[in-house]
């Protein structure tokens, strides 16, 4: 079974056989973001991915710098979370996204709410990606996406995975 749950120029999951480990890949911005790791334990994966929940009520913080890009608000963040600019505005916390275990731990993502559309930013981070993809290197890659459309891929998925 190889179910293919939504766009992958925005943001979509590919689930294979369920059992204890299953091969989840994702895409986002018309990258494979499963790319180092596509095999998740299936119940702490769809822990994690319902985990997200939160989205269905109307929850998500906005981009936190006036009149900045949500690229330009990615690179930001990760300067504060180097330590660079300390203080309020950087907390990294209300916007990180994608914390799936060893499956999603090469890209660093966060995610923005602009009323009912969500704007994810991610990054690849690994060296040896960077050194096999250097077209990457550097690059921020931004999603806009419906709320409702992910929150359903991500209901989507935890379903694929119950399959099993």
């Amino acid at each position: 079974m190889n179910v293919l749950l939504g766009d992958k120029f925005r943001f979509a999951a590919e689930v294979g056989e369920p059992g204890p480990l299953c091969r989840v890949d994702l895409w986002a911005a018309g990258k494979w973001l499963t790319c180092d790791d596509n095999v998740a334990y299936v119940p702490q994966f769809r822990r994690d991915v319902l985990a997200a929940a939160w989205l269905r009520s109307g929850e998500g913080s906005p981009l936190p710098f006036a009149g900045v890009s949500a690229e330009a608000t990615h690179r930001r963040l990760m300067q504060c979370s180097g330590g660079d600019e300390p203080g309020a505005d950087c907390q990294l916390g209300p916007f990180r996204v994608l914390l799936w275990g060893p499956t999603t731990d090469n890209v660093t993502a966060f995610l923005f709410r602009e009323e009912d559309r969500l704007v994810i930013t991610l990054e690849f981070w690994r060296e040896e990606h960077l050194l096999n993809h250097p077209e990457d290197a550097g690059t921020v890659f931004v999603v806009e996406i419906p709320a409702e459309e992910f929150v359903g891929i991500l209901d989507r998925i935890a379903a694929a995975l119950d399959a099993g």
